[in-house]
């Protein structure tokens, strides 16, 4: 009876990664997809809040790839690569700060029927994303980095919705610049949260009690 057990404690151990592996490759690929048409239409728009929340999506895009790069090597491995995307999620917030303070000063104007149209399809792809993630975010912290990324993608988007339709409701311009502030903001804590949580991991092995984000 044990070994029968211990066979299906091997399959679920074999199944898992290869799981991941699979939701990760498709997380990459909707990612990349999002940044292009987001991008592009930020530019367009002239809208700080898309651009940076189509840089998050590339962001993610190479994370996920990261994640798929460590995917079945050891802890510290898997914590190394988390510290990687709190960096970036760190890099992202003060980019996106810059860029906000930049459209402050040259005084942008974005328009705000194209801001939505663009962010709600971004919406759409990152939702998917994340429900795909949410089963894996508790696996380890590098699973849970890339949950994280995806909820701040869906965080993002919503962001630059809501600001369009306040562009659209008040006129007032304003609203781009606080959405892209907050979404730093968001970044920034993100980034914080990920690597309290992998640093531990990194050079000992434990995870702090407390560090985890649901």
């Amino acid at each position: 009876m044990s070994g029968f057990g211990c066979g299906i404690t091997s399959e679920v151990a074999i199944a898992r990664p290869q799981a991941q592996r699979a939701v990760l490759w498709w997380v990459l690929a909707i990612n990349l997809g999002i940044f292009a048409g987001e991008f592009g239409s930020g530019v367009w728009a002239r809208s700080t809040a898309l651009q940076a929340d189509s840089l998050d999506s590339l962001g993610d895009a190479w994370v996920y790839g990261l994640s798929l790069a460590v995917l079945a090597r050891s802890l510290r491995a898997r914590a190394g690569a988390a510290l990687v995307k709190g960096a970036l999620q760190l890099l992202f917030g003060v980019g996106v700060l810059v860029e906000v303070g930049y459209s402050l000063v040259v005084g942008a104007e974005p328009l705000s029927t194209l801001m939505m149209i663009a962010a709600t399809s971004a919406l759409v792809g990152n939702s998917v994303c994340l429900v795909l993630l949410t089963q894996y975010r508790g696996d380890d912290i590098n699973m849970r980095s890339v949950w994280l990324c995806s909820r701040n993608d869906v965080l993002g988007n919503l962001g630059v919705i809501a600001a369009a339709g306040l562009i659209a409701a008040t006129g007032w311009m304003g609203w781009d610049a606080l959405v892209g502030a907050a979404l730093a903001t968001l970044f920034l804590r993100t980034g914080w949260i990920v690597w309290r949580t992998a640093w531990p991991q990194y050079r000992h092995g434990v995870e702090p009690s407390g560090a985890r984000e649901s």
